[in-house]
């Protein structure tokens, strides 16, 4: 892994998603031969999480990826209230429990990774290697690729529908532009993860009774608009600032 690192950081990251893509496919069908839900993909997302964080730790990457406290205070961030307010969208039509207490457990153990792995290598790999050339480019593919990933949803045997997998290709795009922003300007990863994983465990508890195609759709557009909302004002008021390491220099 080191040496493709060193020879190509774009490359290390694109094994990184594919990686994580057919492990993630294989896990589907396991999870049902195995009669618990969510259990292989718990597992191997767990499996790719320790993996990635190893390899951060034991090559000093933490401040270079973002697992690092923000370099901007919060009220900068607004304090992260439209953050707050997005984590809470799996509630806007009520609360329900979807899962039994073993799929519940593996469903957990498994968005928490999916947090930290997603942001890793999308928001973290991805973006700094396209970053030196274009941050705007850089910011435009981690984002659409983050989200055009989930039509991997269609064929992988996850269930999901056409109707539903556009709901969550559009939203994740939104997301992804909103979370590589959070981490260009902060420098932390940390909010980010944070977010992704309370977003992706509490749809858990998402109350889809009475979920018309109508009131879908208004849900879905507000979290457009917050999202979008909250990316310009903090592409407007935060200005990107060179972190230098201990001897003066930028650290790109």
């Amino acid at each position: 892994m080191k040496k493709l690192y060193e020879k190509s950081e774009l490359a290390f990251a694109l094994v990184c998603i594919m990686a994580y893509c057919v492990l993630q496919s294989l896990a589907n069908p396991l999870n049902r031969m195995l009669g618990v839900q969510y259990s292989a993909s718990a597992l191997f997302c767990a499996l790719q999480a320790m993996s990635l964080w190893l390899f951060i730790w034991q090559n000093g990457l933490f401040q270079r990826y973002g697992l690092c406290k923000p370099s901007v205070p919060s009220k900068q961030f607004l304090y992260y209230i439209p953050l707050l307010i997005l984590m809470t969208r799996n509630f806007w039509n009520g609360i329900a429990i979807n899962l039994p207490l073993s799929g519940m457990v593996c469903y957990i153990v498994c968005m928490l990774c999916v947090g930290f792995v997603e942001e890793v290598i999308f928001r973290g790999l991805l973006f700094k290697a396209l970053e030196k050339d274009s941050v705007n480019i850089a910011i435009v593919i981690s984002s659409v690729t983050f989200g055009l990933g989930h039509l991997l949803n269609l064929v992988n045997g996850s269930g999901a529908g056409l109707v539903e997998n556009l709901f969550q290709v559009t939203g994740a795009i939104a997301i992804g532009f909103l979370f590589v922003v959070l981490f260009y300007r902060g420098k932390s990863l940390y909010p980010c993860v944070i977010a992704h994983a309370v977003i992706n465990i509490t749809s858990a508890f998402a109350n889809v009774e009475g979920l018309t195609m109508e009131r879908r759709m208004i849900f879905h557009l507000a979290l457009i608009a917050i999202t979008a909302g909250y990316t310009f004002v903090l592409n407007k008021t935060l200005l990107q600032k060179p972190r230098t390491n201990g001897n003066g220099k930028v650290d790109r």
